[in-house]
């Protein structure tokens, strides 16, 4: 599938992603990509992205290609039951957060935990969970655990932190290599 026939909806996580991360470079990068925005990125509610996720998924006009990146990873997994209609063909998945890890590197306000445990059926499209070795949010076997659940492909990016601004992945290359990847895998 090529990337200009789809819409690509990037949806980021707690706090969005912010100007340099590489999901707002996409966003600018590709003319047929936009973010899907939250009402309260620092306080989110389940069900309002939820609905934000299917509003936007409604609103495209081509095939959907869904970019998400840490809470936005089980934002989409929530949203995944009400998106079976074949519209959306894939999913790009990086950083899953464990909500519920002991030790966590900080501690999550209890309005994300509503993400937490987000539903195992397989996803209704193909997609690509991209993890990093040393995720201090989310460690490989939850992530794995988690793509087994859903039929994701796994991809291990390394000792790549967050997959954000903060680890150094403003541009992101690699990640866009391997969303290329997932495209072309992708039917039209």
């Amino acid at each position: 599938m090529k990337i200009a026939d789809t819409d690509i909806l990037i949806q980021p996580g707690w706090k969005d992603s912010g100007e340099g991360h590489w999901q707002r470079r996409w966003a600018g990068r590709f003319p047929n990509a936009s973010i899907i925005e939250q009402a309260d990125w620092n306080r989110p509610l389940l069900a309002d992205w939820i609905d934000g996720i299917e509003r936007h998924v409604a609103m495209a006009t081509r095939p959907v290609v869904i970019v998400a990146h840490s809470l936005g990873v089980p934002a989409l997994a929530h949203a995944a039951q009400r998106l079976t209609d074949g519209k959306v063909r894939g999913a790009f998945l990086v950083a899953p957060p464990d909500l519920l890890m002991p030790d966590q590197a900080i501690a999550f306000p209890d309005e994300l935990k509503s993400f937490a445990n987000p539903p195992r059926d397989p996803l209704p499209f193909p997609s690509m969970m991209v993890l990093s070795t040393d995720d201090p949010f989310g460690s490989v076997e939850h992530g794995v655990d988690l793509a087994t659940a859903w039929g994701s492909d796994v991809h291990l990016a390394g000792p790549a932190g967050h997959i954000n601004l903060d680890s150094g992945h403003g541009p992101w290359p690699e990640g866009l290599l391997m969303f290329t990847r997932l495209m072309q895998r992708l039917e039209a």
